[in-house]
């Protein structure tokens, strides 16, 4: 009896060829994907920061500027109220920039002179008071912060001087695009807000208007009452600088007031520069001390914390302290300064669009499961 023929096991040469073509396409395709996914990201990547700072200053003078173009509605087209704005905001800018560039040419014609001298009266101060700390604590006689802290003016200095060229072409790129970008949010933000609002599931329609409503409404809100506190800060600043004998005290004051966008740790930069002139210039004298009160109580305690704060931003912002310091950290990590300043907003939104999803899943039945308590349990 003949033996049966034994069926051959394995691939043969064929078959292991093909599959090694197969899995080499396979790989090639697969790392074809990731080179053009990769590229593709580090381009969104490059295009986000070059458009971030246009976008992000176009929606808040958007929010600034809407106001007016809706009062203006009333008598004149949407198109040409913005127009109309535009050409008013333009006249204020113009008188702004040319009562502002003699005090910044002045300003930066005297920091060149004056910086180092101010470094030296504060590595001198510095010196005097690690003197007596030396005497108090020798063991912290090795740490030198004199030389710490003239190494980090030099590369302050230096780093703002290289800068700023490349600042003046930033500040004209935005120049161009903000008013751009600015006119087409005027114009069609509520066009492209209900566009996307439409783009959600019939079941979360409501929901989604609802919270694209409050979301809106929010940041105008927190914007309008963040810039006119910043502004109202500043000229405290400036009004009562003027009162003394310190030099640049209108540039101070709109450091002040830029510097109080940032909650928390922004007053306390925007003193120090008016603190440390008034140190080197005036002396400790009265006028340095009415300086003092006047970064420290009037602007800051009375203005702000007691008069701005409850008025402008507490009822809008609503947030906990440790959730505004977690902003504050984590956006200056990512963005520097200006994720320092966006930071508190985007956290109110991401807790205004919780609060509202929670509202809906508890006051509301989706159909799923209104369909499911619907149907006949079995026995």
């Amino acid at each position: 009896m003949n033996n049966p023929v034994q069926k051959h096991r394995g691939w043969s040469r064929a078959q292991a060829a093909m599959a090694f073509l197969i899995l080499s396409a396979a790989i090639a395709c697969g790392l074809s994907v990731y080179s053009s996914v990769s590229s593709l990201i580090g381009i969104s990547r490059t295009a986000f920061s070059v458009l971030f700072l246009p976008l992000l200053f176009s929606l808040v003078l958007a929010f600034l500027l809407d106001p007016i173009v809706t009062q203006l509605e009333r008598l004149f087209t949407r198109t040409v109220s913005i127009f109309i704005v535009y050409v008013l905001t333009l006249g204020l800018a113009t008188l702004l920039i040319l009562w502002l560039v003699p005090h910044l040419q002045e300003f930066w014609g005297n920091m060149r002179t004056d910086f180092p001298r101010y470094t030296h009266q504060a590595i001198e101060g510095v010196k005097r008071s690690m003197a007596a700390l030396h005497d108090r604590f020798p063991f912290i006689e090795d740490y030198s912060l004199p030389m710490k802290l003239r190494s980090w003016a030099e590369q302050l200095m230096a780093a703002i001087l290289a800068q700023t060229p490349q600042s003046a072409m930033k500040i004209g790129g935005l120049m161009i695009l903000v008013p751009l970008f600015t006119f087409f949010f005027l114009r069609d933000g509520r066009r492209i807000m209900s566009a996307c609002v439409s783009l959600a599931p019939n079941r979360h329609f409501e929901m989604a208007h609802d919270l694209s409503y409050l979301v809106s409404r929010q940041l105008s809100q927190f914007v309008r009452g963040r810039v006119l506190e910043a502004i109202i800060v500043g000229l405290v600043v400036a009004g009562g600088l003027s009162l003394t004998d310190i030099r640049y005290a209108p540039m101070l004051g709109i450091f002040a007031g830029i510097t109080n966008l940032i909650p928390y740790i922004g007053p306390i930069i925007g003193m120090i520069p008016g603190l440390l002139i008034a140190f080197a210039d005036l002396g400790v004298g009265g006028q340095f001390w009415w300086i003092v009160i006047l970064y420290v109580l009037i602007a800051q305690v009375l203005v702000d914390n007691f008069i701005l704060i409850p008025i402008l931003i507490s009822r809008v912002s609503n947030l906990h302290p440790l959730l505004v310091f977690f902003a504050i950290i984590v956006g200056g990590k990512l963005y520097g300064v200006i994720g320092m300043i966006i930071g508190v907003p985007i956290v109110s939104v991401v807790k205004i669009t919780l609060l509202e999803i929670r509202t809906y899943r508890r006051n509301f039945r989706l159909p799923e499961a209104a369909l499911e308590s619907d149907r006949p349990h079995k026995l």
